[in-house]
């Protein structure tokens, strides 16, 4: 499916979406050459309509956006760009230029953070000693959290619960690692069986 620059007088807008959180991260435009060069680069690049010329995300604070997939619209003038991006986002500094309280999908962000904890091990990650006690230890905690969850359910603050959801969450995240499996395979059963 091709652009149609033509529509929208040379530029369409670009959605930049942070491909493991799904979160938004930006909007910005391209002409053809910033969509070619995005292309072949595989970094976004922009026209920046303040400076009028192409602007690749990351030129001058090295917070690239790296391209993983592309997808264009049913009306073929605006382009989702799945990223993964280096540092934040925004020139504010923040991770995404859309204020938010807190990041939405952070569980997929915790994900990637519990799968670079099994690729790049270190003694002092809680989940690189957990993962070294094995899959029988892993299954242990997330029953003895699932078990700590209800307790504070029936028993105490909503603290507490909300504490001990997070640690059965965690440990679950963890669980799923060991087995090769992700929150995409979960998912994807999940909406199966609603259908």
């Amino acid at each position: 499916m091709t652009i149609d620059f033509e529509k929208t007088d040379g530029l369409v807008p670009v959605i930049i979406q942070d491909i493991q959180t799904l979160e938004v991260l930006m909007l910005g435009y391209m002409n053809q050459e910033a969509w070619s060069k995005t292309q072949q680069e595989g970094k976004v690049t922009f026209y920046s309509r303040s400076k009028s010329r192409l602007w690749t995300k990351g030129e001058e604070s090295g917070n690239f956006l790296y391209v993983k997939e592309t997808h264009i619209d049913c009306d073929q003038d605006t382009i989702l760009i799945k990223v993964t991006p280096v540092g934040p986002t925004c020139h504010t500094g923040s991770r995404s230029c859309f204020k938010t309280n807190f990041n939405q999908n952070f569980i997929f962000e915790l994900e990637k953070i519990i799968h670079d904890r099994y690729d790049h091990p270190t003694e002092e990650s809680y989940v690189n000693k957990l993962r070294k006690k094995g899959l029988n230890k892993i299954a242990q905690k997330v029953g003895e959290e699932g078990v700590e969850t209800v307790i504070a359910a029936l028993n105490e603050t909503d603290v507490d619960f909300v504490n001990e959801s997070s640690d059965l969450i965690f440990h679950l995240l963890v669980l799923l690692r060991e087995k090769g499996k992700t929150l995409a395979d979960i998912g994807v059963n999940l909406e199966g069986r609603h259908r």
